[in-house]
């Protein structure tokens, strides 16, 4: 997987777009292959598209996807569906990886007047791609201690500033000539700047808060070209009406003069690059700028205000001037409103001026730390699944196998709805077992609409058909066929016989059913896989950073050493099946050879089998619960161990820890869990929790489908 760097602001006006730029340029002139991805668009000024990606899709060539409407964006979240939201980001995320590139560049959110909640939709994002962050600030008026408590409290959204995948800051707009706003603008001659913003060797002799683990990664001088707007992108802005085009579409206005004094004094004022803004009836002002672009004096061009034009008789003293190229464009606003409204616009980079897209790009990326850029040639992708991610893997994987799964429960209500949102989004095709007439009005009363992609069936109905198969399996029991009619009264058991004889691939049920219920009619008609002995169970833990897997938590009250390294096998194995890399800690109350007694030695026993069956695989214990997550208790409890602090998978000794841990871990934290998923068994058939929400039962159905695809024995 890519490298993947999110560039999130640190504040307003940072300049995150210029920044992302030079990133990507630096980049490329590394030759390192890099993409460039933006979540979420944020369009502004009456734009249809959002600048960033349409800039660099003119000037880059590299893959860009489209990003997810600000509109759709806010409705998902305010909705409480921003777990959505990130799977969908996530999706469009693999698209821009479709160029295999080396680094991806990722643009975060600005926030704005209306988007104050940017920070908080940035960090969640950042997590969900797995990506580092560096932060981007313009220090504007700030001193060092104001600009360093800015950082630090943004830091914070993503971990804090000592976070290891919180890189550091790139320093923007230093040394900007600023108004009374601490806003960076261009100069309009005869109004000075109140402040000059700090400069980068200001920052370097004062901060204290950078240091190797929080670098200042850049630091971007203001330069007056990167904001040199066209005449004609002005034009465009004031709605100004075009008297002379002249070479309106290649001047660029460096400065903006003000001009309503006598000749004597304005002289000074034409320069090369100046705009000049005067009321379209001061002929003489007129007449003189016009002699000094006859005389080679490059001005921008002019504006006149008030909505007044010149003269044809004047003009044509002015031909020579027009001839050069001087643009002349008119407006109604007074001259005062002109050049107050002018800067407002200039920061801002139109998509089609290449030219100074090109400054831009070549301007910043000179000044990002070389180091830093060469650094990242060649590094590692991404190190943990993170949630969201598993979600979207969990969705994309279940929909390629387009399973079908029933659900015995199938007039109950939460079920019902999780049916209906498989179907609306492609995870699986559901059977649901139980009264048709029930089952619509259940519907009908949530307001949902049940299409041809779920099944219901009527087990009254059907029942019988499978009365013959019954006898069959369960003949060395001696069951008789008034029992097996009893027996298929229970859906669960109707439904297991479904799965068992392949008019369905996976069974999910436990809603309303206990976890004995849905497991007994598995053992005793589907029975485990082939080589297998033991069925056990995992949850996948979704935690805020990463997944992990825990087992066993619902199946074997006390499982013996021998049991216990088994699991631990499955639970690696199903660990990898679903993109989690296994490292296993086989979890006790100590660690390594500290503790004596006869649990303990039953996991140390348990952990020496599993790695003699399985030396392929990391597993080490015992291990004590902190041990195996925190890295620094495992330097001091577990300094050799290749999993301490960083476990992944986790076995704990008997089901009482097991399932105290995983719901205290799942109340205490509000981490959401998904299973248990059942591990051993021919056929998938998983159990839910009786307080099981939607989503909790969505998943565990694409969990099902997903290992329906991947069984040798129920491949379509």
């Amino acid at each position: 997987m890519p490298h993947s760097i999110m560039i999130a602001p640190a504040g307003l006006g940072s300049g995150l777009t210029t920044t992302v730029l030079g990133l990507v340029h630096a980049l490329e002139q590394q030759g390192i292959r890099v993409g460039f991805f933006k979540p979420i668009a944020q369009t502004r000024n009456g734009d249809s598209n959002d600048r960033s990606v349409a800039i660099l899709r003119s000037s880059c060539a590299v893959s860009i996807a489209e990003p997810i409407p600000m509109r759709e964006a806010e409705h998902l979240v305010s909705s409480g569906r921003q777990d959505q939201l990130l799977e969908q980001i996530i999706e469009r995320f693999e698209d821009s990886c479709a160029d295999a590139p080396e680094v991806v560049v990722i643009e975060g959110l600005v926030p704005t007047m209306t988007q104050p909640y940017a920070n908080t939709i940035n960090s969640a994002i950042a997590r969900a791609l797995d990506a580092e962050v560096v932060l981007v600030a313009a220090p504007g008026l700030d001193g060092i201690d104001a600009i360093e408590d800015h950082l630090d409290i943004v830091a914070r959204f993503y971990g804090g500033a000592k976070e290891p995948r919180v890189l550091g800051c790139i320093m923007n707009k230093l040394d900007a000539p600023l108004d009374r706003e601490g806003n960076p603008r261009p100069e309009i001659a005869g109004e000075q700047a109140r402040a000059r913003s700090l400069t980068l060797t200001q920052i370097e002799a004062q901060a204290t808060l950078f240091d190797p683990r929080f670098r200042l990664l850049g630091g971007i001088p203001w330069d007056s070209e990167m904001v040199a707007p066209r005449v004609r992108d002005l034009t465009d802005y004031l709605e100004a009406r075009i008297l002379y085009a002249g070479d309106i579409n290649h001047r660029r206005v460096s400065s903006i003069v003000l001009c309503g004094q006598t000749l004597p004094h304005m002289v000074r004022s034409l320069k090369p690059g100046t705009l000049i803004v005067t009321p379209g009836d001061r002929e003489d002002i007129i007449l003189a700028a016009c002699l000094a672009a006859n005389n080679g004096v490059a001005l921008a061009g002019l504006v006149l205000t008030g909505g007044y034009t010149p003269s044809p008789e004047l003009m044509t003293l002015c031909e020579g001037a027009l001839r050069s190229g001087l643009p002349i464009v008119s407006v109604v606003s007074d001259s005062w409103q002109t050049a107050q409204n002018i800067p407002r616009d200039t920061l801002e980079i139109p998509v089609d001026d290449l030219e100074r897209i090109a400054h831009v790009k070549e301007f910043t990326a000179a000044h990002i730390d070389a180091d830093w850029i060469a650094s990242l040639r060649g590094q590692s992708g991404k190190v943990h699944l993170s949630p969201a991610a598993f979600r979207y893997q969990l969705v994309a994987r279940a929909r390629a196998a387009q399973r079908n799964i029933v659900l015995p429960e199938g007039s109950e209500p939460r079920t019902v709805r999780a049916a209906a949102l498989c179907a609306e989004r492609g995870i699986a095709r559901c059977t649901l077992l139980g009264d048709p007439s029930e089952i619509e009005r259940i519907a009908d009363n949530l307001g949902i609409a049940l299409g041809d992609k779920i099944s219901i069936l009527d087990p009254e109905q059907i029942r019988e058909r499978y009365i013959a198969r019954l006898l069959e399996l369960r003949a060395h029991k001696g069951i008789t066929e008034l029992q097996a009619r009893d027996e298929l009264q229970d859906n669960v058991v109707l439904g297991t016989l479904m799965l068992e004889l392949g008019e369905v691939d996976g069974l999910v049920s436990g809603a309303v059913h206990t976890t004995a219920n849905t497991i007994r009619p598995a053992l005793q008609l589907i029975r485990t896989a082939p080589g297998t002995s033991l069925v056990s169970s995992i949850f996948f833990m979704l935690l805020p950073e990463q997944v992990l897997v825990y087992g066993d938590c619902a199946i074997n009250p006390d499982p013996s050493a021998e049991e216990l390294a088994d699991i631990a096998i499955q639970s690696a194995d199903s660990a990898s099946a679903f993109g989690i890399e296994p490292r296993v800690a086989m979890i006790s109350y100590s660690t390594g050879v500290s503790g004596q007694g006869a649990d303990v030695d039953k996991v140390r026993k348990a952990t020496a089998l599993a790695q003699r069956k399985r030396p392929d695989l990391l597993i080490d214990g015992p291990l004590q619960y902190d041990a195996a997550i925190m890295e620094s208790v495992a330097r001091s409890k577990a300094p050799n161990s290749p999993v301490a602090g960083r476990a992944t998978v986790f076995i704990f000794p008997d089901l009482n820890t097991g399932n105290t841990t995983y719901k205290a871990v799942q109340r205490s934290a509000e981490v959401i869990s998904i299973g248990p998923m059942l591990q051993g068994m021919r056929k998938p058939v998983n159990d839910l929790s009786r307080g099981a929400l939607v989503e909790d039962i969505l998943f565990t159905i694409a969990l099902t489908a997903i290992q329906a695809a991947q069984n040798p024995a129920d491949r379509h």
